[in-house]
């Protein structure tokens, strides 16, 4: 099966409080979106990649990405305004051909061969998979500010991405939430939840994910990937 690999990179940078995106400040030399895309080029098992970009800088990623010959990489165009849309303006772009898709978030640019290799594994078995690790905190569920129930700590992941998908499954989830007219009432923050909510018989199944691949959120966040580079 075809495997593309999609880098969302449509956040404004707003909560990182910079004027240009999170996406295009430096990283160890390069822009934190070239670390995302690279690991996708490097991987055997991925065939191409396609970038969604923050609206208005989309030609600005495509300068830096086609300047530094990446041969998978087939196109760059704009996202939209959340992640839903970005992710929707991904899926018709890759038209109607079957294939997988591995979506990620150009904000994780730790990820690394061994989780994207094992996704492309999981999606030869299954057609929904999405990575995590294990929680090492105790969750509580919080009502009115008061703690109101405490669910088993081993039954609670935290989700990364990638987050793969059998291309059809993803497109019909994607319909159905945009025909879904309270969709806006409780905003999925990702595929897997998209999923879960409108194809409840599709299972996704758990990739195990690395403390390493961390959310770029913060400007301190980048100071810690540059730690765990220096690392490894």
């Amino acid at each position: 099966m075809h495997t593309i690999a999609v880098v969302l990179a449509g956040g404004s940078g707003e909560r990182f409080g910079t004027s240009v995106p999170k996406q295009l400040l430096p990283l160890a030399g390069r822009a934190l979106i070239e670390h995302s895309v690279t690991a996708f080029e490097q991987a055997p098992g991925v065939d191409a990649v396609l970038v969604v970009m923050t609206a208005g800088h989309a030609g600005q990623a495509r300068e830096l990405l086609t300047g530094n010959g990446y041969r998978k990489l087939t196109k760059v165009i704009a996202g939209g305004s959340t992640r839903v849309e970005s992710t929707r303006r991904a899926i018709e772009e890759l038209g109607s051909t079957e294939c997988d898709v591995l979506f990620h978030d150009a904000a994780r640019p730790l990820v690394d061969q061994r989780v994207i290799a094992d996704c492309v594994a999981a999606l030869a078995a299954h057609r929904a998979v999405g990575v995590a690790v294990p929680s090492s905190d105790t969750i509580a569920v919080v009502s009115d500010g008061v703690i109101a129930g405490m669910p088993r700590r081993d039954s609670l992941v935290r989700c990364q991405t990638p987050q793969g998908f059998r291309l059809s499954v993803i497109r019909k989830a994607h319909e159905l939430a945009a025909a879904d007219p309270r969709f806006g009432d409780l905003p999925a923050t990702d595929d897997c939840g998209i999923v879960l909510r409108y194809l409840p018989e599709e299972e996704v199944h758990i990739v195990p994910g690395s403390e390493r691949n961390i959310k770029i959120t913060y400007p301190r966040d980048l100071a810690v990937a540059e730690a765990l580079l220096r690392e490894q």
